[in-house]
């Protein structure tokens, strides 16, 4: 009788016993690369700060999403030394909409960090680049290979699925023994020589071919090496994780208007959303009303008036989604109401600030009910 495995337990060593020559894989990877290669704007140079720049912005955001915001960072901040120097709200200014913006507050400490240990240059080892803020491991490799052309292994969300597929790896793509197992095997993989092109290369086919539903096998240099496919597992790799439930945080944001001018100010900038602009915003208790919690937000604030409840939005963040209640108040205002970081802005000039998600699509909504000039108690 034959003991099926359980997933996650008693694997081999992931380089001993190769279930295919290892050494095919680099030379397939750079003749693909070199005629369905991607032209992307950083691949047009080897300088380590632009190098690092792309790999900060593209993790977990788009190649589509980052282009216009990586030339924007270009232009205005063209060298490390001008970014170590910039005013944090700059930096989140031009950030504003790519996400997660712990990297943007990351990505000038490292700046900083750059000019001030390393005389501006970047440092050309992985455990060096590493002990940077917001550079792990595999960024840290990913500028070691493309902008030094030295060896060194990465292993971002695109490389992951490759080897995963390629390794028919059936246990949790995330977990502590698939770590071990898929650095080894990137490490055994990664080219000696042309570490430049292939550290782009196998990122390549992981977002062009060897795609999370679709992937293109026929297209694929590696098809006739990945175990995967042998199995008739491709599409069943890498293992879903099992989600967990996201909780839901309900706020009431405010708008408070005075002569077409609205309130706002920035968040601190250490912390969730960390520079970024909002409305008076406050948590609703499961003991009150939207309505209610408006009301104790104004007073507080110092101010009164007639509300009118204009909607509610949801927006998603990694930890949680938002439920956001839209309140308009019209009243008397203390002069005190504007004290502090609070300001008073256009809503022209506001579609050009750095308001948060939520938030931005609150002063989409709050834009269409000023302009109706209904108003409610």
């Amino acid at each position: 009788m034959t003991t099926r495995r359980r997933r996650g337990t008693a694997r081999r060593a992931p380089t001993e016993s190769f279930p295919f020559d290892p050494t095919e894989v680099a030379p397939r990877l750079l003749a693909w690369y070199g005629a369905h290669g991607r032209d992307l704007p950083w691949r047009h140079t080897r300088d380590p700060y632009c190098i690092w720049l792309s790999e900060i912005m593209l993790q977990q955001t788009t190649v589509a999403a980052v282009i216009p915001y990586y030339q924007r960072f270009l232009a205005t901040f063209p060298e490390v030394a001008t970014l170590a120097v910039a005013p944090p709200e700059r930096v989140i200014e031009l950030w504003a909409g790519l996400g997660y913006y712990s990297r943007a507050r990351n990505l000038h400490r490292a700046a900083q960090k750059v000019v001030e240990e390393h005389g501006g240059d970047f440092p050309k080892t992985v455990e060096a680049l590493a002990a940077l803020p917001g550079v792990g491991r595999s960024t840290a490799g990913a500028i070691v290979a493309i902008a030094f052309d030295r060896p060194a292994p990465i292993l971002d969300g695109n490389v992951r699925r490759v080897l995963v597929r390629l390794f028919a790896y059936d246990g949790d793509p995330r977990g502590t023994l698939a770590e071990r197992a898929l650095w080894k095997w990137a490490e055994a993989l990664t080219a000696r020589e042309r570490a430049h092109d292939y550290a782009q290369a196998i990122m390549d086919l992981g977002a062009t071919v060897c795609t999370p539903r679709d992937p293109g096998c026929p297209d694929c240099p590696l098809a006739a090496l990945c175990q995967a496919r042998r199995q008739g597992l491709e599409r069943q790799l890498p293992v879903a994780r099992i989600r967990k439930s996201v909780p839901v945080r309900r706020q009431v944001a405010l708008l408070v208007e005075r002569e077409g001018f609205y309130l706002v100010r920035p968040r601190p900038h250490e912390g969730f959303l960390g520079g970024l602009w909002e409305f008076p915003v406050a948590d609703v208790r499961a003991d009150e009303t939207p309505l209610t919690v408006a009301g104790r937000l104004a007073q507080e604030l110092g101010f009164s008036g007639q509300k009118l409840a204009v909607g509610r939005l949801k927006h998603a963040y990694s930890h949680f989604t938002l439920e956001l209640d839209l309140v308009r108040i019209m009243g008397r205002y203390e002069e005190r109401v504007a004290e502090g970081d609070w300001q008073w802005q256009a809503p022209g000039m506001l579609v050009k600030m750095p308001l948060h998600g939520a938030h931005r699509k609150a002063l989409e909504r709050f834009v269409l009910v000023a302009a109706s000039g209904a108003v409610d108690e």
